[in-house]
C-alpha cells in the first residue's frame, strides 16, 4: 500500500481517533482499536497499519513527547490541545520510524489531518512544530538510540496510558467521543414495549436551509431536556427528528445559485444533521424521514384520494395573485406594493382559476369544542385556534335585488339593526360583482377598483387604519323589513372569505359603516336608542354601539335590542326571508400550488372522463428529478410531456397529470404518525405502533405556527381517524411554545445594518464609523443580529450553548442574547468539572451516603441542600419546564459543597460520602442539560454506562427538615446582624437571642429599647 493512497490516508485518520479516544479513556488500547475500527470501512490493511501506528505511538510517546517539545518554541506539550498532540505524536513516529514513507509526506499529511479535524490555525501550528522537527531529522537520529535506551518501555508490554495527568475542561475534544460512543451504543433507539409507559416528545420539525439558527438550538435543547429528563424517569421515551423539505425556498434558492432544488435540500439536511448531532440531541436517527421523499408523499397522495372519495377533498375556482412573467401564482407574501416580489416592475394580476381544497369546515364545530379539552395547551394558543375558526350565531338574510337577478344572502349577528340597514357592500372578489354591473355605465370603474383593491394585502384591506373606500355599483336591492330600495356598493373592507361576502350596512351602529356613510352621502336610519335619552340622525358623531331600545324597528319597537334577537329571526323564517344559522370564519384549506418543489397532486385529467384519480395502486405519482428550474420562476412541471402525459385511468385515452402540488402544510399536518413507523410498506400508518405512540405528550415549537400548522395538524388527524387509519382525534396533548431569540441590532450610517463581526471595538470595521446601538429585536437575517451557533459551538462547546439558552430565560419567554451570558454558563460547568476533578481521588475511595448514619452541622446542611435541589430540579422540569431556575438550584448545590470543602471541616469516611452523594446528584441533575461533561465525570467517578440509563433521583422528606433557621436582625429597620436559631424557637427565645448579639448591642448604644418585632420567626426589629 502506497503512501499516497486514500486507503493510507483513512487509516492515519483511523489511528487519530484511537489515539484520541484514549487521551480520554482508560480502556485497553488493543481493545480500542478494535472496538473504534468497527465503525471505519476501511480494508483490513489499512486496519492492521492503523494498529501498527497506535503501537509504535503509544511504545515510544515518552520519546516522542520529549521530541516535540524541544521542537515548539511557544507551547509546553502539556498546553496543546488533545487532538493537536495527537497528530503530532502520529507525524512524529512515521517521521523518525517508518522507512518506508519519505518524511515530508508525514509532516503534509499531518497538517491535512489538523485542516479536517482541528481548525486553519491549528494546522499551522502543527506544521510549524513537525517542520522544526523535519529539519533537525539528522540530528535526532544520532540521539534516537540514546532516548531509546533510556526510556522506552519493553515492547511486550502493557500500552503506556495517554492523557491521564492532564485534566483540563477541553469540551472540543470531550463531546465528540461521548457522541460517538452514544452513537455506537445506538442509546436514543426508541421501540415500542407495552410494559412500559410512553412518552412522545417533539419539537416541531425544521426546514432544510443548510444550516441551524439560535432559536432552532433552544427550540431543540427545551425538547432534549425534557427527553432525557423522562428517559431518566422510567418511560419508554420516543424523539424523532425529521425535514419539512418541500417548498418555496428551494425553488428560490436552486434559481439563484443554479442548482436543482433536490440537490439543494439533501444536501442541507446533511448539513444540518451534522450541526444537531453535534449539539449532543437524543434523537432517534433511526426514524428520520425528509417529506420530499417518495416513501413519504406516496402516503399523502394516497390519503388525498381517499379524502376525494368522501368529498373531503374537491376543486373549484378561486381568485389568486397571478404574475406574468413568472407564469405562477403567487403568496400574499410575495406582493409587494401591488407588484411580484422577483419582479418589482411587473404589476400583479388578480386571477380566477381552478384549485384544489380540502373540506375543513366540515371539521369545524369538532375542533372548536375540542379546544376546552386540551388543558395543557396554553391559553393564547386556543384562543387564536377559536378565533381563527369563529363561529357566530346569527341570521341568513335575503336582499332581492332590484332586476333580474336573484337575491343577495348576507350573514349577519345583529338582525336587531336590520331595518337600520341604508346599503349594501359586496366584497371585490364576490362573483354577483361581475354579473350585476355587465354592460352598465359604471362597469370599468367599477373592475378598476376591484383590481385595485384585489392588489391589498388582507391584512391591510381590513385595518384599522386603512381608509375605508368602495365604488357604486349603479345597481339596488331591497331592504327586507323596510322594502326600501338601499344602493349596492364595492368596498375595500369587505371579504369574500367571511360569510358569504356581503354585508348590510347600517351607519348608526356600526363606526366602520359611519364613516363609509359619512364618506359617500348615504343615508342614516336610528333603530337603536340609550334608555335614558332620544337619539338622532342629525347630531351623530359616531356610531351608537351600545345596548338599548328598538326604534324605527316596526312590531319590535320598544324591546330590548339584544332581548329581540331571536323574536327578528323566528320573524324572518316565518316570512320566508332568512333563518337562524351559524357562521364560521374558517375557509375550506386551498392546497393547490402552481410550484415544482411539492407532492404532486394524483389527479388525471381527461377530455372525456373529466377529472379522474390516479389509481391506488399507481402511486406514488414521483416528482421528476431531471428538470431544469425556469428562471422566470414558473413550474417546470407543465411543459414536460414524460410528466404531463398519460393515460386515462378510465378509458385508456390520452389525458393529462395535474401539475398542481400540493401546499406544504400538508406535509407537516401528520409527519408526527409517520415518526411512529417510518419503514411501514403496506399503507399510511401501522396502527398497531401508532396507537402505542400516540397522541404526542409534549409539542414544542413557535408561537408563530400556533394558528395555521396547529389547526391543520388536528383537522388532518381527525380525517385519518374517520378514514380508519389512526384513532385518535386530537394529535398533541401538551403544547409549549417557546420565546424568540432577541438581540440589540448594530448599524453603521453608511452601511446600514452590521453583522457582530463586522464590528470592532463599537466601529465599523469596513469605514470605522461609530456604530449606532439600536432596540433589542428577534434575530433576522435582515437586522443582521443573529448569532452562529457553529462559532458559539466551536468556542465553547455544546454543553454551554444548551445551557445558556436553558438559563436566560423562561422557555415560553424571549430570550435576551448576552456574550457575558455564554460565558458565565462556560465559567460554571469549569466550576462543576473542578469540583470532581481537585476531589477525585478522595471521592473514589468511598461510595455515595448511604442515608444511615447520623448527621451532624454544616455537614447535615450540605446534605438537605441535596435533597432539596432534588425535589425543586424535579418540580422545575416535571411541573413548570422553568429550567432556568432548576439550574439555579445547582448551582447553589455547588455552592454549598464548595462552602464546605473550603471550610476545612474535618474529612473523614462519612463527610466525603456526603460530598460525593451531593457531587453525583449535581452531575445526575445536570445531565439533561450537559450531557457531554456530565457522562465525563460520571465515568471518571468509577460508574459503568450512561447517565441517560441512570434512574433519576428520588429526595427524602425527613431529609429537608431544617433544624435551625436564619433570622435577620434589624435595628431602627436597618439589617445590622444575623443569627441561626432552632426551629423549635419560640419568638420570646428568638427576641432574648436577638438582643443578647453582640452587633446589636453595639449599634444600640446603650439607648433605651423601645419595642422589639418579631416577623413570622423570620426578622427581628429592634426599635430604639
Amino acid at each position: 500500500m502506497k503512501h499516497f493512497t486514500g486507503e493510507r490516508r483513512r487509516a492515519r485518520e483511523l489511528a487519530l481517533q484511537i489515539l484520541f479516544h484514549l487521551e480520554y479513556s482508560d480502556d485497553d488500547p488493543l481493545e480500542a482499536c478494535r472496538l473504534i475500527s468497527d465503525n471505519f470501512e476501511i480494508a483490513e490493511a489499512s486496519v492492521d497499519f492503523s494498529r501498527d501506528l497506535v503501537r509504535g505511538v503509544c511504545h515510544r510517546k515518552t520519546i516522542l513527547d520529549r521530541i516535540i517539545s524541544r521542537s515548539s518554541k511557544h507551547w509546553r506539550l502539556e498546553r496543546m490541545a488533545r487532538l493537536d498532540r495527537s497528530i503530532l505524536r502520529l507525524a512524529t513516529y512515521e517521521m523518525l520510524y517508518l522507512e518506508n514513507i519519505p518524511p515530508r509526506v508525514s509532516l503534509d499529511e499531518a497538517v491535512e489531518l489538523g485542516k479536517r479535524f482541528g481548525s486553519e490555525d491549528s494546522s499551522r501550528y502543527i506544521n510549524g512544530v513537525l517542520d522544526n522537527i523535519f529539519n533537525t531529522l539528522d540530528t535526532l537520529e544520532d540521539a534516537l538510540v540514546g532516548l531509546s535506551r533510556e526510556s522506552e518501555p519493553d515492547a511486550k508490554g502493557p500500552f503506556e496510558s495517554i492523557g491521564k495527568v492532564d485534566m483540563k475542561y477541553n469540551p472540543l475534544e470531550l463531546e465528540p467521543i461521548w457522541q460517538n460512543r452514544w452513537e455506537k451504543a445506538d442509546i436514543f433507539k426508541a421501540a415500542e414495549d407495552p410494559s412500559k409507559e410512553k412518552y412522545y416528545l417533539l419539537e416541531m420539525f425544521p426546514y432544510p436551509s443548510g444550516k441551524i439558527h439560535i432559536g432552532h438550538v433552544r427550540n431543540y435543547t427545551i425538547g432534549d431536556v425534557v427527553a432525557r429528563y423522562k428517559r431518566m424517569c422510567g418511560k419508554n421515551v420516543l424523539h424523532p427528528m425529521g425535514w419539512d423539505a418541500f417548498g418555496m425556498p428551494a425553488e428560490n434558492a436552486a434559481i439563484e445559485n443554479n442548482t436543482h432544488p433536490a440537490k439543494w435540500t439533501y444536501e442541507n439536511i446533511e448539513n444540518m444533521k451534522a450541526q444537531l448531532k453535534r449539539m449532543g440531541f437524543s434523537y432517534d436517527w433511526d426514524r428520520e424521514l425528509a417529506t420530499c421523499d417518495p416513501d413519504y408523499y406516496r402516503w399523502e397522495q394516497l390519503v388525498f384520494l381517499e379524502m376525494h372519495e368522501k368529498g373531503l377533498a374537491y376543486r373549484k375556482k378561486t381568485h389568486v395573485n397571478w404574475c406574468e412573467k413568472c407564469q405562477t401564482v403567487l403568496a400574499n407574501e410575495q406582493v409587494e406594493d401591488g407588484c411580484c416580489w422577483r419582479h418589482p416592475e411587473q404589476e400583479v394580476a388578480i386571477k380566477e382559476m381552478n384549485s384544489w381544497f380540502l373540506k375543513i369546515t366540515d371539521y369545524a364545530e369538532d375542533m372548536l369544542e375540542y379546544c376546552e379539552k386540551l388543558p395543557g395547551w396554553p391559553d393564547r394558543v386556543l384562543s387564536m385556534q377559536k378565533n381563527w375558526i369563529g363561529k357566530s350565531h346569527g341570521a341568513a338574510i335575503r336582499f332581492p335585488m332590484v332586476g333580474p337577478e336573484e337575491a343577495i344572502e348576507v350573514f349577519t349577528t345583529r338582525q336587531d339593526t336590520l331595518y337600520g340597514a341604508t346599503f349594501m357592500c359586496l366584497a371585490p372578489e364576490h362573483p354577483m360583482v361581475k354579473e350585476i354591473i355587465k354592460r352598465s355605465p359604471r362597469e370599468k370603474e367599477v373592475l378598476d377598483f376591484v383590481a385595485r383593491t384585489l392588489k391589498m394585502d388582507t391584512f391591510m384591506r381590513t385595518a384599522d387604519f386603512t381608509a375605508k373606500e368602495g365604488v357604486f355599483t349603479g345597481r339596488y336591492c331591497l331592504n327586507p323589513m323596510t322594502r326600501e330600495e338601499i344602493p349596492i356598493f364595492v368596498a375595500n373592507f369587505v371579504l369574500f372569505d367571511y360569510g358569504t361576502g356581503a354585508i348590510m350596512a347600517v351607519p348608526t351602529h356600526d363606526q366602520r359603516d359611519f364613516e363609509f356613510a359619512r364618506k359617500y352621502s348615504l343615508k342614516l336610519r336610528v333603530v337603536i336608542k340609550p334608555e335614558d335619552a332620544e337619539l338622532t340622525e342629525k347630531d351623530m358623531t359616531e356610531a351608537y354601539v351600545d345596548q338599548g331600545i328598538l326604534v324605527n324597528s316596526g312590531p319590535f319597537n320598544g324591546q330590548r335590542n339584544l332581548e329581540a334577537l331571536d323574536s327578528i329571526a323566528d320573524y324572518l323564517e316565518e316570512q320566508g326571508i332568512g333563518h337562524k344559522t351559524v357562521n364560521y370564519r374558517i375557509r375550506d384549506w386551498g392546497i393547490s400550488r402552481q410550484r415544482y418543489w411539492g407532492a404532486p397532486i394524483p389527479m388525471i385529467h381527461c377530455d372525456a372522463c373529466g377529472i379522474v384519480p390516479v389509481k391506488k395502486e399507481d402511486l406514488p405519482v414521483v416528482l421528476p428529478l431531471d428538470l431544469d428550474m425556469r428562471s422566470n420562476g414558473g413550474s417546470p412541471l407543465p411543459f414536460d410531456p414524460s410528466f404531463t402525459e398519460t393515460a386515462c385511468p378510465k378509458c385508456a385515452s390520452k389525458a393529462r397529470r395535474e401539475t398542481d402540488t400540493m401546499d406544504t402544510f400538508v406535509e407537516s399536518s401528520w409527519y408526527f404518525d409517520r415518526y411512529a413507523c417510518p419503514d411501514y410498506q403496506d399503507g399510511p400508518l401501522d396502527a398497531k405502533r401508532v396507537d402505542y405512540w400516540l397522541p404526542v405528550d409534549q409539542y414544542i415549537g413557535g408561537i408563530e405556527h400556533a394558528i395555521l400548522h396547529l389547526l391543520y395538524s388536528r383537522f388532518y388527524t381527525r380525517v385519518l381517524k374517520d378514514l380508519g387509519h389512526i384513532g385518535i382525534k386530537e394529535p398533541f396533548t401538551n403544547l409549549l411554545t417557546q420565546g424568540m431569540v432577541c438581540k440589540a441590532t448594530q448599524a453603521c450610517p453608511q452601511h446600514g445594518y452590521l453583522l457582530p463581526k463586522e464590528v470592532e471595538n463599537d466601529r465599523c470595521t469596513r469605514c470605522g464609523a461609530e456604530v449606532i446601538n439600536g432596540n433589542i429585536v428577534k434575530m433576522s437575517k435582515s437586522k443582521k443580529n443573529v448569532v452562529d451557533p457553529q462559532e458559539l459551538i466551536d468556542r465553547y462547546g455544546a454543553d454551554t450553548v444548551r445551557m445558556f439558552c436553558l438559563f436566560a430565560s423562561p422557555p415560553d419567554k424571549d430570550l435576551e442574547w448576552s456574550e457575558q451570558g455564554v460565558e458565565g454558563s462556560h465559567r460554571f460547568l469549569l466550576r462543576i468539572w473542578r469540583l470532581v476533578v481537585d476531589n477525585l481521588e478522595d471521592l473514589k475511595t468511598v461510595n455515595a451516603f448511604d442515608e444511615k448514619s447520623e448527621l451532624k452541622e454544616p455537614l447535615k446542611s450540605v446534605h438537605r441542600k441535596t435533597h432539596e435541589t432534588i425535589k425543586k430540579v424535579s418540580d422545575d422540569i416535571e411541573n413548570r419546564f422553568h429550567f432556568n431556575t432548576a439550574i439555579s438550584a445547582v448551582m447553589e448545590l455547588v455552592n454549598e459543597t464548595n462552602q464546605f470543602l473550603n471550610a476545612g471541616e474535618q474529612r473523614n469516611a462519612i463527610a466525603w460520602s456526603v460530598v460525593r452523594k451531593a457531587v453525583e446528584t449535581t452531575i445526575i441533575l445536570l445531565s439533561p442539560v450537559a450531557p457531554h461533561i456530565t457522562d465525563h465525570l460520571w465515568k471518571m467517578m468509577g460508574h459503568e454506562g450512561f447517565l441517560l440509563n441512570a434512574p433519576w433521583p428520588d429526595f427524602r422528606e425527613e431529609a429537608l427538615v431544617t433544624e435551625k433557621k436564619l433570622i435577620i436582625l434589624q435595628v431602627n429597620g436597618k439589617v445590622r446582624s444575623r443569627i441561626e436559631v432552632a426551629a423549635s424557637s419560640s419568638d420570646e427565645e428568638i427576641e432574648a437571642l436577638a438582643l443578647a448579639d453582640e452587633k446589636v448591642q453595639r449599634h444600640l448604644k446603650g439607648k433605651p429599647v423601645k419595642r422589639v418585632i418579631v416577623v413570622q420567626k423570620k426578622l427581628v426589629n429592634v426599635v430604639i
